[in-house]
């Protein structure tokens, strides 16, 4: 038996243009870790967090790390005492999915600590939870591939059914995190609650070519079916010059771009790593000309997801 495990889990970008709410996509890095060790009292607690400059709840009832790490408890009828200490090393509100490592990070943490056996698809549930507290709805498309890794898909909540896609070796990430404050929840209620059928289908047709290009690598198709109908027209307006820097990308060689789940974040995908390093450096530059600093990221997918770095 284990007394205590640090896991990391990676930063996600979800949504990928075409998949609203259903499609997310692991990161190399950044990412958060959560150590987790056996405690004498009952319950959860939450005895540490570093890197969030004291914005996040230390209350464990309502941070996102010790609410998954909860409900798994509960599933697992565990009732001895459990310690989390969470180290933010992912930039909140970004639009990388924040919350969602956290609660992957710690599920997968005390999974492995209490020898419970569940696999990331099993474990995706708990870290939902940890997403209802943290932006009010246990959606999936952020904690799924930072569990499992890779891209997924959520074809169903009801019930849950999550698709690991697969990954052609030749795809690379480039993501620039602009220093702009953007709520999850402000950014939500940009979209809206419906669509034309001519916007639906033009939608479901790039889902549709988003997954078959995946399938059998014909990048080109990838790049043209990352196009948004549904969010991100009504939420671009909430970030200065987006589609300058989203141009920006594209002119850089990437195959396609646009906003990162909730942002303000912003993501491309691209054939190849000098592609990706010259899409992040011309996001940023555009970015930099209207006064704001931002954070770039490229590299490979990361298709390993959580995973364990100390034991």
């Amino acid at each position: 038996m284990h007394e205590k495990v640090t896991y990391f889990a990676p930063a996600t970008a979800a949504n990928l243009a075409a998949g609203f709410e259903i499609f997310g996509m692991a990161l190399e890095q950044p990412g958060d870790r959560v150590t987790a060790l056996k405690t004498i009292e009952p319950g959860v607690q939450l005895l540490s967090i570093e890197g969030d400059n004291g914005k996040l709840p230390r209350d464990a009832s309502k941070n996102t790390a010790t609410v998954a790490v909860s409900a798994l408890l509960k599933q697992l009828k565990y009732t001895d005492g459990i310690g989390i200490h969470l180290q933010k090393q992912l930039p909140l509100c970004s639009g990388m999915g924040s919350s969602a490592a956290s609660s992957a990070a710690a599920v997968a943490a005390v999974n492995y600590l209490l020898d419970a056996g569940l696999t990331a698809e099993q474990l995706v549930p708990f870290a939902m939870e940890g997403e209802r507290i943290a932006c009010g709805s246990a959606h999936a498309d952020n904690v799924a591939p930072s569990l499992i890794g890779g891209i997924t898909l959520i074809r169903s909540y009801y019930p849950l059914d999550i698709i690991s896609l697969p990954v052609p070796d030749n795809l690379y990430y480039a993501v620039v995190n602009p220093d702009i404050l953007l709520s999850t929840e402000d950014s939500r209620a940009r979209v809206p609650q419906s669509v034309t059928m001519a916007h639906t289908i033009s939608q479901t047709g790039n889902a549709a070519a988003f997954v078959a290009a995946l399938a059998s690598g014909d990048l080109k198709l990838l790049g043209r079916a990352c196009e948004d109908f549904l969010a991100e027209p009504y939420r671009a307006e909430l970030i200065p010059g987006f589609s300058l820097v989203k141009q920006a990308a594209l002119d850089s060689g990437a195959l396609g771009a646009g906003l990162s789940g909730s942002g303000p974040s912003l993501f491309a995908l691209c054939a190849d790593e000098i592609s990706a390093r010259q899409s992040v450096s011309a996001m940023q530059e555009v970015f930099s000309q209207q006064g704001i600093t931002s954070h770039p990221y490229s590299g490979k997918i990361n298709t390993r997801g959580a995973t364990c770095v100390k034991d």
